[in-house]
């Protein structure tokens, strides 16, 4: 059987594929590479007008998710969309339900700095108005007016009273007292008494019909009380008409376009004249309040609270990287002021999915789900299309403080969630609206195939990064040498991984020892010198195993031959980096039913998986060698020196040699190292790893005494598409030194393991003598003879029996 040529160890990349000096000849690519599934989705998603085509983007992390997302949005996003301003002002009739204005883009802080102007003007100018001459003689006039006519009403009362004896005397505003007279003075009791029965009841009824008058006479001035203060009002407001009306009629025609906000103006021209107050007392409060609110000092009625301001007319695209429930819909902030809690309109702060409305939210669906009552939130409001700003207390129901509650947004937005495939299959199984509102998935692929084409577009994203980045440009030798990475990062010779963060990673790690060595341009010699840094940092534990196997402490023999004991091959993983191992395997053998006894499996260190080979194995020599007859030798295998929990079937091609060396009694090849999982028919089947498995044998072989060129390691012949093997390994391989051989059944391993034909088996099914098979089955032959021999003797000594 002959060993893998060089060129099937290692796919080298041919500088003639790549027809550039360096990647300034490259024109970076706008989009992420190899993602077209993805990238059809999202455009699917993102054309769709309709609601509940949000997106959920799924893949692991660093396969470029949110840098595809938003190049994709920069560069496809309908720029024709209108953008919109929201503003909230008061609502002078109900405080507590703020009003909602939606702008063009760029108008709200528009009209927030033209009613600062007017504001400023109005605080100036209504003080000084009414704190005029003019102003003020006009007021003393009707004020004048309206005491003369109260006078001269309440003078007839009095001339009527005097006229009948009675006194009339005015005691506090509105208190009125009517005494009958006796002469000059008031009638005591005593002298009220002294008079005649006649005289006392004429006081009364002349009383009574006084009374009379008077409440007619006070019904009156209350009206002209009412109809001065409707006069004062309708100077106040012909005054302030005066100061403010040309200015509002000013906006109104700016604004005459956007009804709410003309209902807007009309409503505060109606305002003014109510609230004059504001203006004409000097409110240290409302100042110290404003100070508290980190607002500017002016009537807070009159604010314009602008929500969200498009700077320009782009669609809005917002990345949410912390998404609390108060960051993602908005909240109202309170403001102290001497021990008291107090809100307002002008207190309401946005949300991102407020800043996001008309446009692209994206966000870590771990990051939602991991926040209380996000996720609940940000379903209702997708499915209502409104954005509701409630207090979390309020949801809580932990606060009864008074809050306002302002007019719901409408919401018009497209949600990108990014998150793993098992997230995403948790929400598909338990919660039933997600697939109604994230009715697409973007799939990203790990990897891409690789061919001369996708070799040169890969070359156009990695000058890309370089350029997005700002790192050195790269030689076409170092573009190679990271493109042949990426195929070992694939684990396939014909594939390129898609990870963009480790491309990106090992760029930035090139670049640093390109300027450490004062070059201009990333070379190959770079590349290898990041890869060996980075693997270096990573191989402590690695380097730990190493040194038990050189000081013998753990048991491995690289030469020689021994029965039953199999050099096989296990990867471990620590954190991100991936090292093989060799593991010694040993069967042994008994007399026994038949059986396998598999050791990790009865002591509970095999998973599942390695169980499972097990017993495939069993079946395999069952099917050989007991198809007729019973098979009367046990065997127990078990990984030596093995303290952790093994899974995963790739050793079961390694115990079966193991078993067949045992029960044959020819010893195995300790210079040869195995891998391989194999099913019931003997077909080797591919196993992972593969990689990390042949430069693990060759470490160890290095650290035993060095190579003799003998030593080789056997892989299943799919898993030669795999190699992308380390440049030590393959150069050991180029001087014969280190072989790999692949094979596709049990037979062709046994052969190169035991240095004898496995042996095919004729019609009766008899296996040649001299062959592996053939020793086993006169082995098992002469066990079942013997045990015929023995049956029968034990029959002929007791006849009872029968």
């Amino acid at each position: 059987m002959k060993s893998l040529p060089l060129h099937q160890l290692y796919k080298a990349c041919v500088l003639k594929d790549l027809p550039f000096k360096t990647t300034r000849q490259l024109e970076p690519l706008a989009e992420i590479v190899g993602q077209n599934r993805a990238q059809e989705a999202v455009r699917f998603a993102l054309a769709m007008p309709h609601g509940g085509y949000n997106v959920y983007a799924v893949g692991r992390n660093g396969l470029g998710k949110r840098t595809m997302m938003l190049r994709y949005l920069e560069h496809h996003v309908d720029t024709l969309q209108q953008s919109h301003d929201w503003c909230y002002v008061a609502n002078f009739e109900e405080p507590r339900n703020p009003k909602l204005l939606q702008l063009p883009g760029g108008m709200g802080t528009q009209l927030k700095q033209d009613m600062e102007k007017l504001m400023t003007r109005l605080v100036k100018t209504i003080p000084q108005t009414f704190d005029s001459d003019s102003f003020l003689e006009r007021s003393e006039q009707l004020k004048n007016d309206y005491g003369k006519r109260q006078e001269d009403e309440l003078a007839k009362v009095a001339a009527q009273a005097k006229r009948k004896k009675v006194s009339l005397t005015v005691t506090t505003p509105g208190g009125y007292r009517l005494v009958a007279m006796n002469g000059d003075e008031p009638h005591t009791a005593e002298s009220f008494q002294a008079l005649t029965e006649e005289q006392r009841d004429k006081f009364e009824d002349s009383i009574n019909k006084l009374e009379k008058k008077l409440r007619q006479a006070l019904r009156k001035m209350a009206d002209w009380e009412q109809e001065y203060a409707d006069k004062q009002q309708a100077l106040n407001q012909e005054t302030l008409e005066g100061i403010s009306g040309h200015q509002i009629d000013e906006l109104v025609e700016k604004y005459r376009e956007q009804s709410d906000v003309v209902t807007y103006l009309e409503a505060v021209r109606k305002d003014l004249v109510d609230n004059l107050d504001i203006f004409l007392e000097d409110d240290e409060e409302q100042a110290a309040i404003a100070w508290a609110a980190l607002d500017k000092r002016m009537p807070r009625r009159y604010l314009i609270n602008v929500l969200v301001h498009q700077k320009t007319n782009e669609v809005p695209v917002v990345v949410e990287d912390n998404p609390t429930y108060h960051n993602l819909f908005g909240y109202v902030e309170n403001v102290t002021y001497k021990g008291t809690v107090f809100t307002d309109f002008s207190l309401i702060r946005a949300g991102s999915l407020h800043r996001a409305n008309g446009g692209y939210l994206l966000m870590d669906a771990i990051k939602v789900l991991e926040q209380p009552f996000v996720w609940d939130g940000l379903k209702r409001a997708l499915r209502s299309k409104s954005i509701q700003i409630n207090s979390l207390e309020r949801e809580l129901t932990l606060s009864g403080t008074i809050s306002i509650e302002p007019e719901a947004v409408p919401l018009n937005v497209k949600i990108v969630l990014f998150g793993d495939r098992e997230t995403w299959m948790l929400l598909q199984e338990y919660d039933s609206e997600f697939a109604e509102l994230f009715r697409v998935t973007a799939d990203f692929e790990n990897e891409m195939y690789r061919t001369e084409e996708s070799q040169l577009l890969y070359a156009k994203f990695i000058s890309s990064l370089v350029v997005e980045k700002k790192l050195l440009h790269c030689t076409n030798k170092a573009v190679a040498r990271i493109i042949e990475h990426s195929a070992r990062m694939a684990d396939h010779q014909d594939r390129l991984s898609l990870h963009a963060a480790d491309i990106a990673n090992l760029l930035r790690e090139s670049d640093f020892w390109a300027r450490q060595a004062g070059a201009k341009l990333i070379s190959e010699v770079h590349v290898e010198r990041a890869l060996e840094s980075a693997r270096y940092r990573s191989s402590r534990i690695r380097d730990q195993f190493y040194d038990s196997i050189r000081d013998g402490s753990t048991l491995v023999t690289t030469t020689g031959t021994c029965v039953g004991q199999v050099n096989a091959l296990s990867v471990l993983s620590t954190g991100g980096f991936e090292f093989g191992l060799s593991n010694r395997v040993t069967a042994s053998c008994y007399y026994g039913d038949g059986g396998v006894m598999d050791i990790e499996r009865d002591v509970k260190l095999g998973g599942n998986i390695h169980s499972k080979g097990v017993m495939i194995l069993s079946s395999w020599l069952a099917s050989h060698f007991a198809v007729n007859d019973p098979m009367h030798l046990s065997a127990s295998l078990t990984f030596e020196q093995n303290y952790g929990e093994v899974d995963g079937d790739s050793a079961s091609l390694a115990e079966l040699c193991a078993l067949i060396s045992a029960l044959s009694g020819i010893p195995v090849r300790q210079d040869l190292a195995i891998t391989g999982s194999v099913n019931q028919f003997g077909e080797v089947q591919p196993i992972g790893g593969v990689n990390e498995k042949v430069e693990g044998f060759y470490a160890t072989c290095e650290l035993k005494g060095g190579l003799t060129g003998s030593q080789g390691v056997i892989i299943p012949t799919t898993n030669v598409q795999n190699l992308m093997l380390d440049s030590e390994v393959v150069q050991a391989a180029r001087a014969g030194r280190f072989a790999v051989y692949p094979v596709a059944r049990v037979e062709e391993a046994i052969t190169l393991l035991l240095g004898k034909p496995a042996g095919k088996a004729d019609e009766k099914g008899r296996y040649p003598k001299q062959s592996v098979f053939g020793i086993i089955q006169q082995r098992l032959e002469k066990m079942r003879e013997h045990e015929r021999q023995e049956h029968a003797r034990d029959d002929h000594k007791d006849p009872s029996i029968h």
